[in-house]
């Protein structure tokens, strides 16, 4: 059965590779761009499936020495080798299962984080700003760059409001878990009776959409030009460079201040308007598979509550899978592959017992 569908998938990426060099392709980028993410995603499952033929090859080899070897020393050297020919195969048959999961297409694009300080007042800009500094830190250690987008500093530190880019190959697939409400517990600075509150900030991650994947009329948009209010120098609250763009039909505002030029923080206000557009269909996406199981991972839903930061017992619980873990301090100092491994898993192992695969 699973050799039949990695025969099927091979005749399909013979047809995606010789596609894709045809003269006629570059002329649609749009169908370009979407073959090559094809190719990309399918040579995967081909890298694994001339391993997996050359293992049940071997494995057929093994079997037929063990059947019809008279030598002992040979029936050894087989039973040694089949030994690790059957524990190879079942680990392939694994992988590959989680391969032909359909690939979600956004997970390779660049990202756009948004972290909004909840409840919680000042207390809630600083833990903003705890996460702000835990992402940095995750993508430096994933070698992603950062470009900060928009910001309101909050009056105690951290922030109310924080939006960056993060420019990196399969950034969404890993941060998309991130989405979501994140709260602390821990005695504020302010507090002087040594209280612990509960404070809260939203995360909302989506894919950084390009010009193939929505397209914006801009007589659809209007601009409007303001000052600076963040790090700039003399110009700063002096020229007009800020940019907030208004998509008249959808509502959507993007705005970016971080920049010195005009010209600058208007292209990266119209990729940030641009990824919102696309997100809003996403999310009717989304909504439409989460009603078809029982739970996930991913849902985007920004209102649930999905992890809790506990600093008097150095603990960190994801709610959605009930994992909780003892290393709050390397956690939130960008330490959070293990947590999205974890959600990455549960996702996965879902899809296949729901059987998209």
């Amino acid at each position: 059965m699973l050799l039949e569908k990695l025969e099927a998938i091979k005749i399909r990426f013979e047809n995606v590779e010789r596609e894709l060099s045809a003269p006629e392709t570059m002329k649609d980028m749009k169908r370009f761009a979407q073959l090559n993410r094809d190719y990309k995603e399918l040579k995967k499952v081909m890298e694994k499936f001339e391993e997996y033929k050359n293992v049940l090859s071997n494995l057929e080899h093994a079997k037929e020495v063990m059947s019809n070897e008279k030598d002992k020393e040979f029936r050894e050297m087989a039973e040694m080798e089949l030994e690790g020919l059957e524990k190879r195969f079942e680990e392939l048959e694994e992988e590959i299962r989680v391969l032909l999961i359909p690939a979600d297409p956004e997970d390779e694009k660049n990202a756009i984080v948004e972290i909004r300080a909840g409840t919680g007042g000042d207390e809630a800009s600083i833990f903003a700003g705890d996460l702000y500094r835990m992402y940095t830190r995750y993508c430096e250690r994933k070698k992603w760059k950062i470009e900060l987008v928009d910001f309101t500093e909050g009056t105690a530190g951290g922030f109310k409001e924080v939006v960056f880019d993060v420019i990196g190959t399969g950034a969404y697939g890993q941060l998309k878990y991130e989405s979501g409400v994140h709260r602390v517990q821990r005695v504020p600075q302010t507090e002087t009776q040594g209280r612990v509150h509960t404070s809260a900030a939203t995360v909302v991650v989506f894919p950084e959409a390009d010009e193939f994947d929505v397209d914006i009329k801009i007589s659809d948009i209007r601009k409007d030009y303001f000052c600076s209010s963040g790090p700039g120098g003399q110009s700063v609250n002096t020229t007009y460079s800020a940019v907030r763009l208004t998509h008249i039909p959808t509502g959507i505002v993007a705005q970016c201040q971080d920049q010195k030029s005009q010209i600058k923080n208007y292209d990266k206000a119209l990729g940030v308007l641009r990824s919102r557009i696309y997100e809003m269909e996403l999310n009717k996406k989304l909504e439409v598979e989460a009603k078809k199981r029982k739970t996930m991972v991913s849902t985007g839903d920004r209102s649930a509550k999905i992890r809790t930061y506990n600093y008097p017992q150095s603990r960190i619980t994801d709610h959605r899978i009930g994992l909780t873990m003892h290393n709050l301090p390397t956690f939130v100092n960008g330490d959070i592959q293990e947590m999205i491994d974890a959600l990455q898993l549960a996702e996965n192992a879902e899809r296949l017992k729901e059987g998209v695969a």
